[in-house]
């Protein structure tokens, strides 16, 4: 198996981990919250042992990348200048990215606006233009969404926060819970085992993050809609061991900035709804690939035809793999799946590049 070594990389401003195996074409691995570089452990050594330089990063405010509090420095053109100062720092003029949650809108924004620097990309989790800052996929028309989805994201003809203040309306949404600063940091940041471990649970197969349905949203705290686990450590995807990296991980930085990175990248929606305006019609063009987990809650939050919307505004859409058994986390719930899906689509484009 393919040693994995870490280092740190001076990018956009910032001091970056990451995490890197093997030689020949570049592939960076960008996770979303609550990820770290670890959450690619799996991929690492396969990407690594099938010719591929595989590297996966902390994003800035995870892990053991630097943590700015201000929420405006985690908006969209922040984090892909990160990527681009990364593939300076390593030499590369493009890389194939691959991306999971907020990942995965931000290798989606990178092939739409930054194409000379990508070679081909896959998302995860999380379809394209069906992020936080999305338009589902209706572009710069704005307008209603006619097919009769409530969407408590993704939607064309309002800002994103107006859009989580109006479910919250009806129920507990972290979408909302998270735009005011404070709450969140305190509440996660005093028990981060306990809401990581919750978290984790509640995005698998066997939880019900989608509970949050049942509490109002006064008086309600995030760890207050996740359940207890039904069975302690280890999970089959999941051993003590692995949830104490993430412990630590997340706690090299205590208090408020413990969870900060995904905090503010909830807290940037409508900029980067703004940002993209510019785009909002831009289709990719370059070559894609989709994975997800059958049980993935954010398929469950979105317009049940997402990926064929995607379908129409991806040309060369290479590959979509719904994976069984596997929830929001499907690279640590299902690798092997995974990794099979991620080195075919690897293998169509290697001669490409």
């Amino acid at each position: 198996m393919a040693e994995i070594t870490h280092r740190q990389v001076q990018t956009n401003g910032i001091s970056m981990h990451i995490a890197e195996a093997g030689e020949g074409p570049l592939v960076v691995m960008v996770h979303g919250f609550p990820g770290l570089w670890y959450s690619w452990r799996h991929q690492l050594p396969a990407l690594a042992a099938a010719g591929w330089h595989a590297v996966a990063v902390d994003q800035r405010g995870y892990g053991r990348t630097d943590r700015p509090s201000d929420p405006a420095v985690y908006d969209a053109e922040y984090v892909a200048n990160d990527m681009l100062g990364l593939l300076d720092a390593l030499g590369e003029e493009k890389a194939i990215f691959i991306g999971h949650d907020f990942g995965a809108q931000l290798v989606f924004n990178l092939a739409v606006r930054k194409p000379d620097r990508v070679a081909a990309i896959i998302g995860m989790a999380c379809p394209y233009d069906f992020d936080l800052a999305g338009r589902g996929g209706m572009g710069s028309k704005q307008q209603k969404d006619e097919s009769g989805f409530n969407a408590e994201f993704a939607a064309p003809d309002m800002r994103p926060s107006e859009v989580f203040a109006k479910a919250a309306k009806q129920h507990f949404l972290h979408l909302h819970y998270f735009q005011t600063i404070g709450p969140g940091e305190k509440e996660l940041g005093a028990q981060p085992r306990e809401f990581l471990t919750r978290l984790f649970w509640a995005l698998s197969p066997r939880g019900n993050l989608l509970g949050w349905a049942k509490y109002p949203t006064e008086g309600t705290g995030y760890l207050d809609v996740l359940e207890k686990p039904a069975m302690p450590l280890p999970w089959p995807w999941m051993s003590a061991e692995d949830m104490d990296v993430y412990v630590a991980e997340f706690t090299r930085q205590g208090g408020d900035k413990t969870f900060i990175g995904g905090l503010n990248s909830y807290r940037v929606a409508d900029r980067n709804w703004e940002l993209g305006a510019k785009w909002a019609d831009s289709n990719i063009e370059l070559p894609t690939a989709f994975i997800a987990g059958s049980h993935d809650p954010v398929l469950k939050m979105i317009r049940p035809d997402a990926i064929d919307i995607m379908r129409s505004r991806t040309p060369d859409l290479r590959q979509v793999t719904i994976i069984p058994e596997a929830g929001h986390f499907v690279q640590q719930e299902q690798p092997a799946a995974t990794n099979a899906a991620i080195l075919s689509f690897l293998d169509s484009v290697r001669d490409e590049i």
